[in-house]
């Protein structure tokens, strides 16, 4: 076998071996509770340490229908690992769908939606 086929085939387990592991290294955030005046939940940063945002945007459901609430944002200083966070918000008893992004560097990193019951 010549040095260029395994010089090729060497950067293209290295290509697989990447794209493979590419999509563990983004934000996750887990399960959402309403408690004591705000929403809580856990963001995992795998990365360094980062200043960022959530932005929750809140449905009111009322029956097969929903309307925006309201919307609020919050600034967070993430360090790596699992981060508790608090997002302060009244919501009166009912069923409701959020939308919850983080934005880091202007640019938003995850999204998720939730459904919860107050």
């Amino acid at each position: 076998m010549s040095a260029h086929s395994q010089t090729a085939g060497a950067g293209l387990a290295l290509l697989v071996f990447f794209s493979f592991f590419c999509g563990c290294v983004s934000s996750n955030i887990g399960d959402i509770r309403y408690t004591d005046g705000a929403l809580a939940t856990t963001i995992t940063n795998p990365g360094h340490p980062a200043d960022a945002f959530v932005q929750v945007t809140v449905y009111e459901v009322n029956g097969l229908s929903q309307q925006e609430y309201t919307v609020v944002m919050e600034g967070i200083k993430l360090k790596t690992g699992d981060n508790a966070v608090k997002i302060p918000v009244t919501l009166k008893p009912g069923t409701y769908k959020l939308n919850i992004y983080l934005i880091q560097e202007g640019e938003r990193k995850t999204a998720v939606i939730r459904d919860i019951v107050v």
